[in-house]
Formats: C-alpha cells, sequence, structure tokens
C-alpha cells in the first residue's frame, strides 16, 4: 500500500480522525503540532481545559489524549503510515504527551487499519441497554486488545458489579452533598450545554441532546449531568438492573500509565463498536481515591483501576462536537 505524502491536507484529515477520540465531559483536553521536517506529531495537553475539581492530578486528562493518540495511529495505518509511537519523549516538557513518527509505510502485520471504521461511529451511549448478556468470544476478544496495548480489561462477577454500582452510589451522594456546600458542581457547569443557543453552537462539551433520558429505574451507572437544571422535553426510561460492566486498569499509576489507559480503552471501544456493542463510560467512583482503591477486584493481576466501562446491545449515543482542526493544530 503506498502512503499519500503528509501534506496540509493528509494532516489535517489525520487530526480530524484523531480528536473523535472520547474525553472526560468531552473537554478535548489536546493540542497536535506536526514538525514537517521529521514527519512527526507531537501531542499535547491543554491545561487550560483541565478540571481541578474532578481530575485534580490530571489522570483523566491523560486518559483522553492517550485515546486521541491511539486514533491519531489508527488513522496513520489506515491511510499507509505506520505510527511509532513515543509517551512522554522529552521529561522537561509534560506537557507533551507523545510523538507519533510516520517514516514508514504501513507494516504488512500491523492490524490497527481494520479498526477505523469505528472511529466515527464510536458515540458514548446514554441510553438503556437491553439486559442480553454479551457472548464469551465477544468479552475474551476485547479483554485480548486492551492487553495488545499494556493494559488489563476483565469482566468483574456479579458479586463485583454490585460494588462497583455501589460506589458510584456513593460518588454520587458525596457530589451532591458537595453540590449542596458550595452550590455548583463547577466542572460539570463549565461543559455541559442546557441553553439552546449553546446546545446549538459550542465546539466542546456535553450538549443537553447527548444526556440522554432520565433514570425512572434502575441501576445503570449513567451519569446525569443534567443535575437539577430543566431541560425541555427530556424524557425519562428504565436502565437495566444487571448492566454489563468491565474495568480497565494498569499496573502502575502514573501519567505513562494513564495515557497507555488511554490507548487501550481506545482501543475496546473501537472494537466493541465493531462488535456491534453501544458503550458509555463512567469514572464517576474513581474520582474520589478513598473510593477508587475500592473498586479493583482484590483476586485480580489488576494494579490500578483506570476506567468502568459499560457494554451492551442497544441505542448508539448521539455525535458530540468537537472543535474545528485549526484551533487544535499546528503545522511547522
Amino acid at each position: 500500500m503506498s502512503a499519500p505524502p503528509l501534506d496540509t491536507k493528509t494532516v489535517t484529515a489525520l487530526v480530524a480522525d484523531a480528536i473523535a477520540a472520547p474525553s472526560m465531559h468531552n473537554a478535548q483536553p489536546w493540542k497536535f503540532r506536526f514538525h514537517r521536517a521529521t514527519s512527526t506529531f507531537h501531542v499535547r495537553s491543554d491545561p487550560e481545559r483541565a478540571m481541578p475539581r474532578a481530575d485534580p492530578t490530571g489522570r483523566a486528562l491523560h486518559i483522553g489524549c492517550g485515546a486521541a493518540v491511539f486514533n491519531l495511529r489508527v488513522a496513520a495505518a489506515h491511510t499507509g503510515w505506520e505510527p511509532s509511537t513515543r509517551l512522554l519523549p522529552d521529561p522537561a516538557d509534560p506537557q507533551l504527551l507523545a510523538a507519533v513518527e510516520l517514516a514508514d509505510p504501513v507494516h504488512r502485520e500491523t492490524d490497527l487499519a481494520e479498526l477505523y471504521p469505528a472511529i466515527h461511529r464510536r458515540h458514548t451511549s446514554r441510553y438503556p441497554f437491553s439486559e442480553e448478556e454479551l457472548p464469551a468470544a465477544i468479552q475474551d476478544g476485547l479483554c485480548g486488545v486492551a492487553l495488545l496495548e499494556g493494559a488489563r480489561l476483565i469482566f468483574p462477577s456479579s458479586w463485583h458489579v454490585e460494588s462497583v454500582l455501589n460506589l458510584v452510589h456513593d460518588a454520587e451522594g458525596r457530589d451532591a452533598l458537595d453540590d449542596a456546600v458550595s452550590g455548583v458542581d463547577e466542572d460539570v457547569v463549565r461543559w455541559t450545554r442546557t441553553e439552546a443557543d449553546a446546545t446549538d453552537t459550542a465546539p466542546d462539551g456535553i450538549p443537553a441532546y447527548a444526556f440522554g433520558p432520565s433514570k425512572r429505574d434502575g441501576k445503570a451507572p449513567v451519569r446525569d449531568f443534567a443535575g437539577r437544571r430543566h431541560v425541555p422535553n427530556r424524557e425519562s426510561a428504565t436502565f437495566e438492573a444487571h448492566p454489563h460492566l468491565a474495568l480497565l486498569g494498569t499496573a502502575g499509576d502514573e501519567p505513562q500509565d494513564w495515557l497507555t489507559a488511554g490507548q487501550a480503552m481506545e482501543r475496546v471501544l473501537l472494537q466493541a463498536t465493531l462488535d456491534g456493542l453501544a458503550t458509555s463510560l463512567t469514572s464517576h467512583a474513581l474520582e474520589w481515591p478513598e473510593l477508587r482503591w475500592a473498586v479493583r477486584d482484590p483476586q485480580s493481576a489488576m494494579g490500578f483501576v483506570q476506567m468502568v466501562l459499560r457494554l451492551g446491545y442497544g441505542e448508539t449515543g448521539p455525535a458530540t462536537p468537537r472543535r474545528p482542526v485549526d484551533q487544535v493544530l499546528d503545522i511547522q
């Protein structure tokens, strides 16, 4: 397969695919710089899009940027270039999270391009899923693709699922108590759009049409971004009584581990999309340090849980907005 030249059009298209990645509250905390001389993308964090309350350590920010790095790798392979990736390549520049070099034609054994059709089909779904069991072959396949990226994915047993759901409920209660004291969750207010003009025009954040229905019943861990705000014409629905959850984790808990988790998470989400599953993410319990340790299954080899995934058969969520590429890409 011959690769096209890395001209402005191609580079722009690659970044457009990269930024289809999910990020916490759709804050899109990334920047890209393409160096023509070395055919290398630098993926950088954008501290202005950090969340001091929900993500004080920047763990979720790194996971989102890692997901964007993985999309960039997939798009490069689809285009015909072999992505060579280095994480945290410059210790003196902590905002430089990854360097992705496209110096060679894609290798025959590289299978990333197979995931490309899912990049723009994958959307977070905050809708009810069916109670249908996930086939063991699909579960095993998703666990396998996580391992390819240096992370682990496990499908917890029923008792552990109930424990995780209780921890999510605990996190919701703590958030509500904090909001009662402070009067507002500044991160949620900043990154959610309930006004009609903002919903139609904002290039980031979560618009009201992507909130999904309010939960009338059920145990699915779906965050209600409306809170106490009124959303016109919003319906309610019954969610799963027995949601299918998966835990994604890493051996360590440093910035490189978070980037690894982000790449593994996106690989799992893209594969799940190709497998016909709807997907959503929750980090609610993980945002409280004293709850996060309890999410882990003590019988597993997973050191640190980085994300809780909800998978199932159901309605795919709507696409959420993305910033124009020219706002996140610099070509040198």
